[in-house]
């Protein structure tokens, strides 16, 4: 059983969604079913179809949950350091075009969000950024082209 990684935070925020999904959600629809059957004639009732629909997506989605819970490896990046890029560094990079600083996150796959500055691990950048240090450079193929940062900051925070 492959173990995925992620930070406590992601763990907090799948946990909170399996929570609403089964104490909330799950209810909720329990009674749009019941509502719509009580319309009658099942073969060519919309609400009930619709409502079938939306739970099958949340017994699907909260089995999928579960098993990504079941397979965490929370690694809690404040007790890391160090200069090497790893899972839970928080990266500092410069552009080496523009001077232009980004900072991210490596975070687990399920955590990833680069408009909030959490990187997949599984995305290329993180990919390569993985095992630099300090002051190296990585080139990484983007859609716009290729593009070169240098490490210029690594934190465990």
């Amino acid at each position: 059983m492959e173990r995925i990684p992620m930070t406590p935070a992601g763990l907090v925020v799948l946990e909170d969604e399996l929570r609403q999904l089964k104490t909330v959600e799950r209810s909720a629809v329990i009674r749009a079913i019941a509502e719509a059957r009580e319309h009658g004639d099942l073969s060519e009732n919309a609400e009930y179809s619709a409502a079938r629909e939306r739970q099958s997506f949340i017994e699907g989605r909260i089995t999928e949950l579960e098993d990504i819970i079941s397979r965490a490896q929370v690694i809690d990046a404040t007790s890391l350091s160090g200069d090497t890029v790893r899972f839970g560094a928080t990266v500092t990079l410069a552009d080496e075009d523009s001077d232009e600083e980004v900072v991210y996150q490596i975070v687990g796959a399920h955590e990833g969000d680069i408009k909030s500055g959490r990187l997949s691990v599984h995305a290329p950048l993180a990919r390569a950024l993985i095992g630099k240090t300090l002051g190296d450079t990585v080139e990484v193929t983007t859609p716009g082209g290729s593009k070169s940062y240098e490490v210029v900051d690594v934190r465990f925070v």
